[in-house]
């Protein structure tokens, strides 16, 4: 009779455990799940965080201009470059510090947190749209710069956040592609902020050429809309399960692991993950895994790619300026015509070069690999800059097609090359214990890249000439060639390969199946070497 209710309790407790993960089809290295409701649900949910996040950071520098023409008409209607660089600069700061916090928090508290950043993205750019002045003291581009700080805040924090649950929740077959096809979000949010701001320009046409105050009206808006995707995915993302993963491998948790190996909770499955009670302590953890260099030395790679690859694909903004003027989209006669001019000058750099490059990883990714895609990258844009470098002034002045070719070739490969792998990879070679804190580090190295080329370079460039002449833009293409030849050697020598790997490979206990096999093997070939004499002794 006990065993009989005992076995009942243990079937209870696995048929609630199989119903909270019912959507997880398996956690093994065949990589043969197929597609279904869960998956496609994965890549909405953490696709339409990512998309939100480019659109929140991208739309400042299509709003930037309106504001100057709003707030700044004694300026020859243009934000002060000191302010204008704080403003951009900002939410660039909040980026690092999520990047960093929910990182850690990932780990320690558990992928069960996904949302909170959500929440703080909705409440960020709420406040952006609706800043207003103080009667005295704080003006309105003060406190639009404060909540873009809140707002990067939650921006950093869904890169660990998506990349792991997106890992953690994919089968090895077909996880590169699913991570690249979220982060490739990023380019569809770049170009939404734009088609939004040209439409809204539009409607606002008549009341722009009317009165350009009106111009308000629209940069309010097109912040605000950004918050439309985040609310319509913020009650998938709270209603997340735990990762199984973490379940297994950190909480060992027995119902969770039973059902992600589609097992009854057996004594022996209980005895193998016996549910941790006590609190542990990640930190220690965190200390020993990466005080051993074998491991260092991959989130040295993962963090030291990642700066350098933001250090030159944030650089290669300033040159956008160049290329709008060559392509007819300079300064206008009239405040309508310029913001149009440079929407759609935007939207056509957009669809020559960011959003091909991140479909081109996403079909590709399985088949290539993420270090041969991460290597190939950095050795094409290192070739690319050399030569923008080296012809700068040649091609400006006589062959400007080539120019823009060259320019678009090189976003080309940095999407298609490490802007994407160097978002997938952290996601994959780390143990679950510390993937999300080690993902964050590395996200946060790159936005210190980022941060770096916005204001050094921004004043780099303009060594020995007048300000935004550029005069010394070909030595700082020379300076982006060297940074992507340094990232080609860091993948090289720390950054392995993820491609078809379980993910279970990358833990601290891992033991290979055939090691498995030899040594069941060499264990039945001594016991058939004993004689029946010795075995009865």
């Amino acid at each position: 009779m006990t065993d009989i209710s005992q076995q009942q309790r243990e079937q209870e407790r696995f048929a609630a455990a199989e119903q909270k993960l019912q959507s997880l089809e398996k956690l093994d290295d065949t990589g043969a799940g197929g597609w279904n409701w869960f998956t496609a649900r994965t890549i909405l949910t953490s696709g339409a965080g990512f998309f939100t996040d480019s659109y929140d950071v991208f739309i400042i520098n299509l709003i930037t201009p309106m504001l100057g023409y709003v707030y700044y008409a004694e300026n020859g209607n243009k934000i002060p470059a000191d302010i204008e660089g704080i403003l951009k600069g900002m939410a660039s700061v909040g980026t690092f510090i999520g990047q960093l916090l929910f990182g850690f928090l990932g780990d320690i508290l558990g992928r069960k947190i996904y949302g909170f950043e959500l929440l703080i993205i909705i409440l960020g750019t709420i406040n952006c749209a609706t800043s207003a002045s103080a009667v005295r003291g704080v003006s309105t581009i003060g406190f639009l710069g404060l909540w873009r700080l809140i707002l990067g805040i939650g921006i950093g924090g869904d890169y660990p956040m998506s990349a792991t649950i997106t890992s953690e929740w994919s089968t090895a077959g077909k996880r590169g592609m699913m991570m690249a096809l979220i982060f490739s979000m990023q380019g569809v949010g770049n170009l939404a902020a734009a088609i939004v701001t040209l439409i809204l320009l539009a409607i606002f046409k008549n009341a722009i050429i009317a009165d350009v105050m009106n111009l308000d009206y629209v940069w309010r808006l097109c912040i605000g809309l950004g918050a439309v995707p985040a609310v319509g995915t913020i009650y998938l993302r709270f209603t997340m399960p735990e990762s199984p993963r973490y379940s297994l491998n950190v909480e060992h948790d027995v119902e969770a692991a039973a059902a992600a190996k589609g097992q009854n909770v057996s004594t022996e499955l209980s005895k193998q993950y016996t549910k941790v009670e006590e609190k542990r302590d990640h930190w220690a953890e965190f200390r020993a895994y990466f005080g051993q260099w074998k491991h260092f030395k991959v989130l040295l790679g993962t963090s030291l790619s990642w700066f350098l690859l933001d250090v030159a694909f944030y650089g290669l903004g300033l040159n956008n300026s160049a290329i709008l003027a060559a392509i007819g989209y300079a300064k206008k006669p009239t405040p309508f015509e310029t913001l149009w001019a440079n929407t759609v000058g935007q939207i056509i750099i957009t669809c020559l070069g960011s959003v091909p490059g991140y479909y081109f990883t996403v079909f590709l990714i399985e088949k290539m690999g993420r270090r041969t895609i991460q290597l190939m990258g950095f050795a094409v844009t290192t070739v690319l800059f050399a030569i923008l470098a080296g012809c700068y002034n040649i091609l400006l002045e006589k062959s400007m097609p080539a120019f823009i070719f060259l320019f678009t070739l090189a976003q080309l490969f940095q999407n298609f090359g490490a802007n994407s792998t160097t978002f997938i990879i952290p996601g994959e070679v780390f143990p679950t214990k510390v993937r999300s804190s080690a993902h964050g580090i590395s996200a946060a190295s790159g936005k210190a890249g980022a941060i770096l080329a916005s204001f050094a370079f921004n004043a780099l460039v303009d060594v020995g000439g007048p300000a935004g002449a550029h005069a010394f833009l070909p030595e700082v293409l020379a300076i982006f060639s060297g940074v992507m030849f340094l990232g080609f050697v860091v993948t090289w020598l720390w950054i392995p390969e993820s491609k078809g790997r379980d993910l279970d490979e990358f833990e601290e206990d891992f033991v290979a199946q055939s090691a498995v096999q030899y040594n069941t093997d060499t264990v039945s070939l001594a016991s058939e070497s004993i004689n029946p004499e010795q075995r009865k002794a």
